[in-house]
């Protein structure tokens, strides 16, 4: 099931960089997402930091001003996701606060993408880094972030989140405290009534 989900999750990735990229970038595209693959297949493997540097690579790709900037948005959507994909591995190796990193430069680039993309591009990039905390146990953290990308546009690939059912049920009920029992007139010494 996890493998279909990952599988599922490469697809989008792979068309949402078709939709940000030129067709002279076409090269490019192949490459990154021969990155991505591999990525994902060193992470199912357990080897985390393999999938970190991979990572690594893809956004090396897109960071240059002539990428994605306030001026040059054609990669920004492109660069989120690489971002973001960072940021799962980086939690997953157990290095939340690179993740954290990650996941802020995310957001940046989210800001400068395309409007007709970026509810896209915005489902994905929180939808990966919820998965992470999901995986590693932080559930708190994993619905936090499935809500915050929820607010902020995120489409429905925001709901192949493992947080997604999490975040819609309504917190558990609790019984209130029905305090000390009764003393019926007299002291309660460890729970038992004394009548004087």
């Amino acid at each position: 099931m996890n493998a279909l989900k990952n599988a599922l999750a490469v697809v989008p990735w792979v068309l949402m960089m078709a939709a940000c990229e030129s067709a002279s970038d076409q090269t490019a595209s192949y490459q990154t997402a021969s990155y991505q693959t591999a990525a994902m297949q060193a992470s199912e493997g357990g080897d985390q930091k393999a999938a970190v540097s991979l990572a690594k690579k893809e956004v090396a790709r897109f960071t240059a001003p002539d990428q994605c900037s306030r001026t040059n948005s054609v990669n920004c959507g492109t660069l989120a996701l690489a971002w973001g994909t960072l940021a799962n591995y980086q939690i997953l190796d157990g290095d939340s606060t690179a993740g954290e990193g990650s996941f802020s430069s995310a957001k940046g680039a989210l800001g400068w993408t395309d409007p007709a993309i970026r509810s896209s591009a915005t489902a994905m990039v929180y939808r990966d880094v919820s998965e992470a905390y999901w995986k590693t146990g932080d559930r708190a953290r994993a619905v936090a972030v499935f809500n915050e990308g929820r607010a902020a546009g995120g489409d429905m690939w925001m709901y192949m989140s493992s947080a997604a059912r999490a975040a819609d049920e309504p917190p558990a009920r609790q019984a209130p405290d029905p305090g000390p029992p009764p003393s019926r007139g007299g002291a309660v010494i460890a729970g038992t009534a004394l009548s004087p």
